[in-house]
């Protein structure tokens, strides 16, 4: 069954639910991939083969029943391990919350398994999402399925390299700024941060509240809009959740699969995002790609988005502020790991041991940096400031929706550079956010899909749309447009082009 790993979402949907194949066969099938390759990719950090197929035997039971299930029924899910489930631990990436057991299932999780999709394992991440190319995991980093020597972007590498490693078809990520969309470019999926507040944040591993959210990674602009479908909507157990009649995304994309759906639209392009910084191979699919629109009846519109520059600045004092309060909890005391000093010790020392053990060096980094600008004195200068900058930021989106539909960038100014190339430079891999973190401070959705590979190295490009907030739709119609123009231009989807493709078919392990 090795060709059934290389069906879309919406394929093996539509063949479960016609009874060709049994939801243990399509569970089964992608363990063995995860076996075959995952020693040398390392997307997952947990899998438990007999809590999937004990969930997939259950789909399968109640499909023979006549019980009418969801559209995803059977399908394998990746979920990324900030994400707490009741079935296989949630450490976020980090050693402070190693062996962790959930006594609740996230929102985003309950739903998927309400809709049947079957839990297939935690995918690996930067520790509590701190970081652009998940180097930064406790548990070691993931490596890009176009080259093991590449990263796959971050925070969630872990889940863009499962769906893109025929390891998993779906999976759920976070997005704080631009841990879907990153990696998704890196790694040529698909990958979509939604609104903020439009999918449910309970039970996600806080990082930056008024940043993260979560979202869907998959193959292709359908089988993502699929999944999120799936996961979006109110939940009161999150007070940031958005009460919202949410038109489907999946009939979004359908309706976009047809290219000439693209004229008309207005593109905006932000000049500010293509003064200096962007790899040649980037820039040159990005100029394609708004040719193609353009021949396709798209007006392209350059727009002044002047405060753009200021975002990445802003960003870094925000999520650190917000990320030192989060990370307060983990204290020795109420959960999690414990660090007792030889001979005992007090509370402050057991504290201070159980953290110096349990976070890795950038989360100390930036646990520091916003104890820092939180503090008296400071605050005004620092957080107070930056937030100033973010409204700035969402005049800048409004000013700009006036003019245009969509707005696109690349989605990272570069494609997968090799491990360890930035030498433990943060400023590198902050730098490499520069164009997803503007979405995550205007709270508006964000999605990613390939475009291409640069002529330097071969590597994915992705390309970055964005839309006011609540037009999550939009991007999908004009997203699957693309997708199209993509795969009628080079004669094949883009994801049929990955190097895995046929490793996947042999039922061989990533070389």
């Amino acid at each position: 069954m090795s060709e059934l790993i290389t069906w879309t979402a919406a394929e093996l949907a539509a063949k479960l639910a016609a009874t060709e194949v049994s939801a243990v066969e399509a569970a089964e099938a992608h363990l063995d991939r995860i076996a075959e390759a995952d020693g040398a990719l390392h997307a997952f950090l947990a899998t438990d083969p007999e809590v999937s197929l004990a969930a997939a035997r259950d789909i399968d039971a109640r499909r023979a029943a006549g019980e009418d299930l969801g559209p995803l029924a059977g399908v394998p899910l990746a979920i990324k391990d900030v994400l707490v489930t009741t079935d296989m631990p949630a450490t976020s990436g980090s050693r402070i919350l190693e062996g962790y057991r959930s006594p609740f299932d996230a929102t985003a999780v309950a739903r998927a398994r309400a809709a049947g999709l079957v839990n297939i394992g935690k995918t690996n991440m930067d520790e509590f999402a701190m970081g652009s190319s998940t180097e930064n995991s406790a548990y070691g980093p993931t490596r890009n399925q176009w080259g093991e020597d590449r990263v796959p972007g971050g925070s969630g590498g872990g889940s863009a390299v499962a769906v893109g490693a025929f390891e998993a078809p779906l999976a759920l990520g976070s997005d704080t700024g631009g841990s879907i969309r990153q990696p998704a470019a890196l790694t040529g999926t698909v990958g979509v941060k939604p609104t903020y507040g439009g999918v449910s944040r309970y039970g996600a591993i806080a990082l930056a509240s008024s940043l993260d959210q979560i979202g869907p990674c998959a193959r292709t602009v359908l089988d993502t809009a699929l999944l999120h479908d799936v996961v979006a909507g109110h939940d009161r157990h999150d007070s940031t959740s958005l009460d919202f009649a949410w038109p489907s995304m999946a009939e979004a994309a359908r309706g976009g699969a047809d290219p000439e759906s693209l004229r008309g639209l207005r593109v905006g392009v932000v000049s500010q995002l293509m003064q200096g910084g962007v790899q040649p191979g980037v820039q040159a699919r990005f100029a394609e790609t708004l040719a193609l629109l353009a021949a396709q009846g798209a007006e392209i519109v350059e727009i002044d988005a002047p405060h753009f520059e200021y975002a990445v600045a802003a960003y870094y004092l925000i999520l650190p502020a917000e990320a030192s309060s989060n990370l307060a909890k983990y204290d020795s005391v109420r959960f999690g790991l414990r660090v007792v000093p030889e001979g005992g010790g007090t509370v402050e020392g057991v504290m201070s041991e159980t953290r110096a053990a349990g976070f890795g060096p950038e989360v100390k980094r930036r646990i520091i940096l916003g104890t820092y600008a939180l503090s008296a004195g400071y605050y005004d200068a620092y957080y107070g400031s930056a937030q100033k900058v973010r409204t700035l930021i969402q005049r800048d989106f409004a000013e700009a929706f006036v003019r245009v539909d969509v707005i696109a960038t690349p989605t990272a100014p570069t494609t997968a550079w090799r491990l360890g190339a930035h030498g433990g430079d943060p400023m590198q891999d902050y730098l490499n956010d520069a164009t997803t973190i503007p979405a995550n401070l205007a709270g508006i959705p964000g999605l990613s899909l390939p475009i291409g590979t640069a002529e330097e190295d071969g590597l994915p490009v992705g390309l970055q749309l964005m839309a006011p907030a609540f037009e999550d739709a939009r991007l999908y119609r004009a997203g699957a447009a693309i997708e199209q123009l993509i795969a009628e231009r080079d004669g094949a989807p883009f994801w049929a082009q990955s190097p895995s493709l046929a490793q996947a078919r042999a039922g061989k392990a990533a070389n």
